[in-house]
């Protein structure tokens, strides 16, 4: 299967999970490391994976020094979101997909999903 655009190996997922932890905060390179997601990395490793995070559009950084301070573009969710659109967008036929997903989850989850469906219609009913 081909791998998601927005998809996240293992390593950045791990960073990525500590930066949405702190989303109040900016993250320096250290505090990766001094976290669960940095035990046992080299700082040049976590440099590099944050370095890559910012190229591939997930952080913002600005300069502190000599280093750099990084804090997530969008939320988990927001991520989640693009992500369920991205394989939506690929799907033969999104019914279908949906479908099958909707077999996939358990009947609290399915519940939360017509609460979900309800707020959503009438968010734009209360739009038009």
């Amino acid at each position: 299967m081909a791998k998601l655009k927005g998809d996240l190996g293992p390593l950045e997922r791990a960073i990525m999970d500590h930066i949405w932890a702190h989303l109040d905060a900016d993250v320096a390179v250290r505090d990766v490391l001094d976290s669960s997601a940095g035990k046992g990395l080299a700082y040049t490793t976590v440099m590099t994976v944050l370095d890559r995070l910012w190229r591939k559009g997930y952080l913002s950084r600005r300069r502190n020094g000599r280093a750099y301070l990084y804090s997530a573009k969008r939320t988990r969710d927001e991520h989640v979101e693009a992500l369920v659109t991205e394989v939506l967008a690929g799907a033969g036929d999104r019914a279908s997909a949906l479908l099958s997903f909707v077999r996939s989850v358990d009947d609290d989850e399915i519940n939360s999903l017509r609460k979900a469906i309800r707020q959503v219609q009438k968010e734009r009913r209360t739009d038009r």
